[in-house]
């Protein structure tokens, strides 16, 4: 009984969630920020960019660092587009991010 419940609750939850906005598939799985810094990041602790998504609200790169550290980053600063253009450039043949990028350890970063 317990089983047949939660089953209809979960399918009850996911009609109320597939009809709250028409969201493409691939929206479900967009990191959005809620706001956004314009300190610079040093490109070597630079160990990914992800360009502003057009579904959030806040128009934000997601910058990961070596130690996974997110952080979010003014879209529209000169320096973010700078930084968006030289990563896209680095990783353009599909590899890895080569130098400036992702040359610091994560032990080497200060928390």
């Amino acid at each position: 009984m317990k089983t047949l419940v939660t089953l209809l609750l979960l399918t009850v939850i996911c009609f109320q969630c597939y009809n709250c906005a028409p969201v493409a598939p691939v929206a479900l799985f967009q990191q959005c920020c809620t706001n956004s810094t314009r300190t610079p990041i040093p490109k070597g602790r630079v160990q990914h960019v992800a360009p502003p998504q057009s579904a959030c609200r806040v128009k934000a790169m997601i910058v990961t660092t070596v130690c996974k550290k997110q952080i979010c980053v003014d879209a529209d600063w000169n320096w973010s587009k700078k930084l968006l253009a030289e990563f896209e450039k680095s990783t353009a043949n599909k590899s890895p991010p080569s130098a400036p990028f992702n040359v610091a350890k994560c032990e080497d970063v200060k928390a």
